[in-house]
């Protein structure tokens, strides 16, 4: 006889509540007046983060590995994450709900004048809203699911979301058309290639569960090359969601077509997730077999710290400059998951927090320098910025800072304890790699920095716009705690250090 599964929704009420809000903003867009839709959906995105939030605070000290039957398995890792994901998406929000980003151009459009306001008159894309929440609906099931079925049911609906969101500038310009057309076909690429690693560790363990995969492997009770080649597919779905090399090539166009508020949100939000769920399927699934993929994935995340530091420099788009960046960053996490201890995983929960934050006040801040005709995100005129918005110009230089890893930073921190849980390992080769890869990077983060501070005048065409209050509250937060995190780094370390385990 078939039973009914048995769940519990206190713990999978967070995930339940974002996926309420976004079916909610679905409702919204159908059949409230379009004037009134933009507020609505703000309100209903930012109420059912918060509330998400609240619930995930309450079971934060709760744990089940079968919350959901034994597809999900929710401790302290997962909590963690999902939290992290719940501030980006908040943050994240905040500057989406700047409408401007979305909006035509009379210029850019095509046909006729009347065409062209027609078009302006409908600028408000309020469909971005639930779109978002979907998003972060899949972006907090992903690194809590604990058998295939369910990783790939996530990975789609934190994917598919995501494809659209970066092509909702199309009547902008034509990079986003083209930004969203290759995010969508290299990703169904990649998911082809998660799934068809899954299907071969199935028929390698039985099993479609992550612990089912370890039982199998402990007592080699299948065959090694099902195990090796599944083990590998299933590797590059999940390093093509990081954004590690030679997967990687989608990063620079998809960030620089996509809308900058998306941009910054998938920048955070995203990697996040992904990161989670490589923890998870190596750090339980796929540790009986280490010796098999450490050596694989400790040369990816040299050759990805290094192409991305090297890569930025020759950049002279502001966001491709910080994509290549995001590639850089992915090395670095990638250390923690080769190391593969305790330490690691606390290290990487705080690095994810710390660059997450700073990457969303980053392009916050890129919002905010335009010419007559939009954005500007080409770095030559940024020249001398700091003369014309010093404010402007410091903070954004505080988030580059923290990218690079200068003392007092929360970058400094985050990488400082990537670096000693893999000495701990006695990965040292990696410590090595990555303080060249830092200090390579050190140089364009500070060659943009002078550019700002003491170049000659900035381009008389571009200004800083006077952000909305909710764009300023977003970079504020995010500068603070880059600070804060930077000072007393304990105040997350701590917390990233006690969530740091996995229920099996």
């Amino acid at each position: 006889m078939l039973t009914a599964p048995k769940l519990d929704y206190a713990l999978l009420a967070p995930i339940l509540i974002i996926l309420g809000a976004a079916l909610l903003g679905v409702i919204v867009e159908a059949f409230v007046k379009q004037a009134l839709r933009a507020r609505l959906q703000l309100v209903i995105a930012l109420a059912g983060i918060s509330i998400a939030f609240g619930q995930l605070y309450l079971v934060r000290n709760e744990g089940s590995s079968i919350a959901a039957v034994t597809s999900v398995s929710i401790d302290g890792s997962g909590i963690f994450i999902q939290g992290a994901i719940l501030l980006f998406a908040f943050l994240g929000i905040l500057i989406i709900a700047d409408q401007d980003h979305f909006a035509p151009q009379a210029s850019a459009l095509p046909g006729s004048s009347e065409e062209a306001s027609a078009l302006e008159s409908g600028k408000q894309q309020t469909e971005v809203f639930p779109l978002t929440l979907f998003a972060v609906s899949g972006a907090m099931l992903f690194p809590i699911a604990t058998d295939f079925i369910t990783l790939f049911v996530a990975l789609e609906v934190l994917s598919l979301p995501l494809y659209l969101m970066v092509g909702l500038s199309r009547r902008r310009r034509l990079l986003s058309q083209e930004a969203a057309l290759k995010y969508f076909l290299l990703g169904a690429y990649s998911s082809a290639f998660f799934l068809f690693g899954a299907a071969l560790l199935y028929g390698y363990s039985g099993s479609l569960s992550l612990n089912g995969l370890t039982d199998a492997i402990r007592g080699s009770g299948g065959n090694d090359v099902f195990l090796l080649l599944g083990a590998a597919f299933l590797s590059v779905g999940l390093l093509f969601k990081i954004g590690a090399v030679p997967f990687h090539s989608w990063t620079p166009d998809v960030y620089q077509g996509a809308p900058t508020p998306i941009t910054g949100f998938m920048a955070a939000a995203t990697k996040a997730a992904a990161f989670g769920a490589t923890l998870r399927i190596f750090y339980i699934g796929l540790d009986a077999a280490q010796v098999s993929w450490k050596p694989a994935i400790a040369v990816i995340a040299v050759i990805t710290m290094i192409f991305g530091s090297i890569a930025a420099i020759s950049q002279r788009d502001i966001k491709r400059m910080l994509a290549l960046s995001s590639i850089a960053h992915t090395g670095f996490v990638l250390i923690a998951v080769v190391s593969l201890n305790k330490s690691a995983l606390s290290a990487t929960l705080f690095y994810l927090v710390a660059y997450g934050l700073a990457t969303i006040g980053a392009f916050g801040i890129v919002t905010l320098v335009r010419d007559s005709a939009g954005e500007v995100t080409d770095i030559n005129r940024w020249v001398g910025l700091g003369k014309k918005s010093p404010l402007v110009a410091a903070v954004f230089s505080l988030f580059l800072l923290s990218f690079a890893g200068i003392p007092l930073t929360s970058g400094f921190v985050g990488k400082f304890a990537i670096f000693s849980a893999a000495y701990e390992s006695g990965n040292i080769y990696l410590v090595v790699a990555g303080v060249l890869s830092s200090a390579i990077a050190v140089f364009f983060y500070l060659r943009l920095i002078l550019m700002l501070f003491f170049a000659g005048e900035t381009n008389g065409s571009v200004s800083v716009v006077i952000p909305s209050v909710l764009t300023r509250i977003a970079i504020s937060i995010s500068a603070i705690a880059t600070v804060v995190l930077g000072l007393a780094p304990s105040l997350l370390l701590d917390v990233a250090q006690n969530f740091a385990y996995f229920l099996r």
